[in-house]
């Protein structure tokens, strides 16, 4: 008599949502709405007003008040005005920034028009330097240090004075960061664990929003201003993130898919990471739906799926086509029918644009996706050990973000056909992206990895390949990621190719912060997200600010 062999399953026990039932009911109150938004729009023609009277002013007035707005985050508000009075800058300094012995002024100016996409040159600071070094004088100049390591973080691969920028700012920061009571000081600590340019915007314009209300030199209608527009957006992040709950509910993969991560919530904080205006609100919802459906995939792949099944749901993802359902297992069917569902709902809301085209290369990205997933379970399951360099490669696409960079294009209107195409290609800083997203995610999930099957990671090829301590490995990986990270600031610089414009260059640009941030310090703070990721949440979707 034959016995049926048991299935052992690669299965693990990942910790449950944080959230509950938080989140899943939020009465959105009209009347508060448009008060806010009504309040919005006067305090909107006084900052007009300071704008058009600041941009006579001094180059510092000028800088600081662009500064402000933006960590405020009501700069999108006067994108036009700033881009005007940026470029005027730009242009009238652009043969000679004439900034004397003012650090502070400096970086400000040089980290402002290099993040919007002025190729200013990092010669500039030659003025604070001596035999290469910065001087010693300017040690006791914490704004200006402040600037100047903020500055840094912006680097490409020709700004070897910001390597030397970072070190000297760091240093002398770290000495008078703890000592400093004043606001001041609460920036200085936070820029050292959080620097402006790799964190997450509208987490940042939290924090900043909180600081600045404690500043004595504080503008009132500047803060007012800001208070409102993020408790305004605030009720339709909580709106949407309503509705991102009742889709994860009726798919029911808590009770279906028991295995897989219930991290829709730090889902939607991703996409408003991505974007957090109110016009992208579809985009939002089609950006944390995608990024649900890769993190299924990725825990089908990394801690359930057997070998052949996998194969056969890889195969069924190439064609799709829903008949495929006869070829899979039952838990498979629910995630393949889930697929199919999402992207005919998707198609029902771009036809009505006349969009229905983008659809094609997120779908191409998905089937990009699983294929490298499927590669990586080979490798692992046959114990095979490719070189580090044949990992990485096929670790762009496993990393998610092709697709989800993809993904992110489908409820913005303003991405063409061309645009589409141009990401197609793996441009640059998709590459780059995709790099930073790879090695971060293995150098946190390094040990998490060894306690589900026995899958081999990045760190593992790279200590195979060069005989090296992991230590030696994960630091390689930092160097890799820092490179990332040049190639990107770069890459958002003018002049920006055809077809592509500043609004798609920034969406990237975000996912990058996200990813430092998500993973920063070793923490896959998506898996796990108590420490890293509980605390922004809480700052963005339950508390606001008293007005």
């Amino acid at each position: 008599m034959a016995t049926s062999k048991k299935v052992v399953r690669p299965f693990t026990n990942f910790p449950p949502s944080l959230w509950g039932n938080e989140f899943q009911h939020f009465l959105f109150d009209n009347e508060v709405a448009e008060r806010y938004a009504q309040e919005i729009e006067v305090l909107k023609r006084q900052v007009r007003s300071m704008l058009k009277s600041v941009r006579m002013s001094k180059l510092a007035e000028k800088l600081n008040f662009i500064d402000t707005i933006e960590r405020l985050g009501i700069s999108y508000h006067f994108d036009e005005e700033l881009d005007e009075m940026l470029k005027e800058i730009y242009n009238g300094n652009n043969s000679n920034f004439q900034v004397g012995d003012d650090l502070c002024t400096c970086a400000l100016m040089f980290r402002l028009l290099r993040q919007h996409g002025y190729n200013i040159s990092s010669g500039i600071f030659e003025n604070f330097q001596e035999n290469g070094k910065f001087k010693d004088t300017l040690s006791n100049n914490i704004e200006g240090l402040l600037n100047l390591y903020e500055a840094s973080h912006v680097i490409g691969h020709n700004d070897n004075n910001l390597k030397d920028a970072y070190t000297f700012s760091r240093n002398h920061l770290e000495v008078v960061g703890p000592q400093l009571k004043s606001t001041l000081g609460k920036q200085v600590r936070h820029a050292l664990e959080q620097p402006l340019h790799k964190g997450i915007p509208r987490v940042e314009i939290s924090y900043f929003i909180r600081v600045y209300q404690e500043d004595e030199s504080k503008n009132d209608v500047l803060l007012r201003f800001a208070k409102m527009d993020f408790n305004l957006l605030q009720m339709y992040h909580k709106q949407e993130l309503c509705e991102i709950k009742r889709w994860w509910k009726e798919l029911d993969f808590i009770t279906t898919l028991p295995y897989a991560r219930d991290r829709v919530v730090e889902c939607y904080f991703w996409s408003v990471g991505v974007y957090f205006e109110a016009k992208y609100s579809k985009a939002r919802l089609m950006l944390a739906k995608s990024i649900v459906m890769a993190s299924i995939f990725d825990d089908t792949y990394d801690t359930f799926g057997l070998a052949d099944e996998l194969e056969n749901f890889t195969s069924a993802i190439q064609k799709w086509d829903i008949r495929q359902l006869n070829h899979l297992p039952d838990y498979m069917k629910i995630i393949y029918k889930a697929l199919i569902d999402l992207y005919v709902n998707f198609d029902k809301e771009l036809s009505k644009e006349g969009r229905s085209f983008a659809l094609y290369y997120t779908k191409e990205r998905i089937k990009e996706l699983v294929r490298a997933y499927n590669i990586e379970l080979k490798w692992s399951i046959e114990g095979c050990k490719p070189p580090v360099a044949e990992y990485l490669k096929n670790g762009l696409p496993s990393s998610t973000l092709y697709f989800l960079i993809t993904s992110s294009f489908l409820g913005m209107k303003s991405v063409t056909k061309e645009a589409f195409e141009w990401s197609s290609q793996n441009p640059r800083i998709l590459q780059a992206n995709a790099m930073l997203g790879r090695v971060v995610n293995d150098i946190a999930s390094y040990k998490r990895e060894k306690r589900n099957r026995p899958i081999t990671t990045g760190i593992d090829y790279y200590m195979n390949d060069y005989g090296v301590s992991d230590k030696e490995a994960v630091d390689k990986f930092h160097e890799i990621a820092e490179n990332a990270w040049k190639d990107t600031n770069e890459d958002i610089l003018q002049p920006i190719p055809p077809a592509i414009f500043t609004e798609i260059l920034m969406r990237i640009l975000n996912f990058a912060r996200i990813d430092e941030v998500v993973y920063m310090k070793g923490q896959d703070g998506y898996t796990y997200p108590e420490k890293v990721l509980k605390p922004y949440i809480i700052a963005l979707f339950v508390d606001c600010f008293e007005i």
